[in-house]
């Protein structure tokens, strides 16, 4: 039977300081090239996480944007991208109290994110920091122009208790992932299309590849759905909870390498 194999990046594949070990690299060179299909589905951009992947070369396309994107692993043409309905209505709400969103949108056939800079929570800032040379960085001035676009996706990073209302509000109408960072620990809240998620993203890489089956490999919330969908899943020793309970297993953590170690002893080269 011929598998997809799929794993999240930060903090399943990636160790601790947001890189793929030298040793990961190796190995999954190796496996891809013994024919091992294997892909990453990621809540970040394919940007960012191209430079966080440096030396592994996927053969297959990647899953970004916690699945509301699939982007050939090459060159970053978008392949599949789900939009958000409705989106002015959210952002005239979140503005409204005081929440500055940070909107992910497609213009003149660029992607760019944008925000209102003197707005942004401190939380916010200092993630915008690590963004700074990013070529979709686009700070605004007027809030009004955070409408513009094609809106796919918008992120919004303050204090759990200021952001938790909009969880339940609008729960109905977008997909929305409600987690800590990994590695700030600073509260998120994420606005995707309802019909957009990282297992309904595996399943339709899973239908373009020709696959049989899928096995997926996690650590946090938003993986959720991606273990409840898959032939077969796993957990990282350091994933939450809720995610080792629907796991099929527990393999090493991220910072051992546990994804690339299973991979090497249960792959079998067709």
């Amino acid at each position: 039977m011929k598998t997809l194999y799929v794993s999240d990046l930060d903090g399943t594949l990636l160790s601790s300081d947001e890189r793929l070990s030298i040793t990961a690299q190796k190995a999954l060179e190796e496996l891809t090239n013994q024919g091992l299909l294997f892909s990453y589905a990621t809540a970040r951009s394919y940007i960012t996480a191209m430079k966080v992947t440096q030396g592994f070369h996927a053969q297959i396309p990647l899953i970004v944007y916690n699945g509301a994107m699939i982007a050939e692993n090459d060159t970053g043409k978008i392949l599949a991208l789900h939009y958000l309905k409705d989106a002015h209505e959210l952002l005239t709400d979140l503005l409204a109290h005081e929440i500055a969103p940070i909107v992910y949108t497609i213009i003149d056939g660029l992607e760019q994110f944008r925000y209102v800079a003197d707005q942004c929570s401190m939380q916010e800032k200092t993630f915008l920091q690590t963004r700074k040379e990013d070529p979709r960085n686009t700070p605004l001035t007027d809030p009004q122009d955070l409408f513009e676009g094609d809106i796919f996706y918008i992120s919004c990073i303050d204090e759990e208790e200021k952001l938790q209302p909009f969880v339940q509000k609008y729960q109905d109408q977008y997909h929305i992932i409600f987690q800590k960072d990994v590695y700030t620990h600073n509260q998120w809240l994420e606005f995707m299309p309802l019909n957009a998620s990282k297992a309904k993203a595996v399943h339709q890489l899973k239908q373009l590849m020709q696959c049989d089956r899928t096995v997926v490999f996690g650590d946090g919330i938003n993986d959720i759905e991606m273990f409840q969908e898959a032939d077969e899943c796993y957990a990282v020793e350091n994933a939450v909870d809720e995610l080792k309970n629907l796991a099929d297993g527990i393999i090493e953590s991220n910072d051992a390498d546990g994804v690339v170690k299973w991979l090497m002893e249960h792959y079998k080269r067709p």
